[in-house]
């Protein structure tokens, strides 16, 4: 069949925006510390890649004021904010940390972590330290494999959680929760909340 036929009420779609289709994880901020400043940046190419250990993949390249921050560093935090902050983190992805304090401009407050010196996200629901675990990818892909270190969560920042990029300049919110976790038979360890309730 010729790629440019319809099929079954198929018809193509251009390779360079698949990823609309399988758009990824949440829209995220992602926070480095070069050795002097620290800088803030939003991410919505990312996704799970391991429960135990617990790694996380993250496209992040050269072409991000954070690159090189991460790179010589090995450490960063990912911020997950909520939709009622949906436009200043729109805002911060239009704007370079190279000129600009975007912590200072768009009202985010920097809070010391733990065990990373890249600053946590007081306005962010969850915020979870990271360690580059495996950086093979990201010459050729700038796919980063990062190790979750320590994991911060605030229910009363949760509001209706994340929410996604759909590739094109709109976003989604979290719709109603479907609950299914019955039929889960074959990952009962991974159905279980905390014991506080959170998710």
């Amino acid at each position: 069949m010729n790629p440019t036929d319809t099929a079954d009420g198929f018809s193509p779609y251009p390779l360079q925006q698949v990823h609309r289709l399988i758009e990824p994880g949440p829209v995220v901020m992602i926070s480095t510390f070069d050795g002097e400043h620290a800088n803030l940046m939003t991410n919505g190419f990312n996704m799970p890649v391991s429960h135990d250990p617990p790694l996380i993949g993250l496209i992040l390249g050269p072409w991000d004021h954070s690159h090189a921050a991460l790179r010589d560093s090995g450490q960063c935090v990912i911020a997950i904010p909520s939709i009622d902050l949906a436009e200043r983190v729109v805002d911060v992805g239009n704007t370079s940390g190279r000129d600009t304090d975007k912590w200072r401009r768009f009202g985010f407050t920097a809070l010391p972590a733990a065990t990373v010196n890249a600053p946590l996200v007081a306005e962010c629901f969850a915020n979870i330290e990271c360690t580059v675990a495996d950086d093979r990818l990201a010459k050729d892909h700038n796919l980063w494999i990062l190790r979750a270190e320590h994991a911060w969560f605030d229910a009363s920042r949760h509001g209706t959680g994340e929410f996604h990029h759909r590739g094109n300049g709109t976003f989604s919110a979290n719709a109603a929760p479907l609950d299914l976790r019955h039929r889960m038979t074959k990952w009962r360890y991974l159905t279980r909340d905390l014991e506080d309730g959170t998710p």
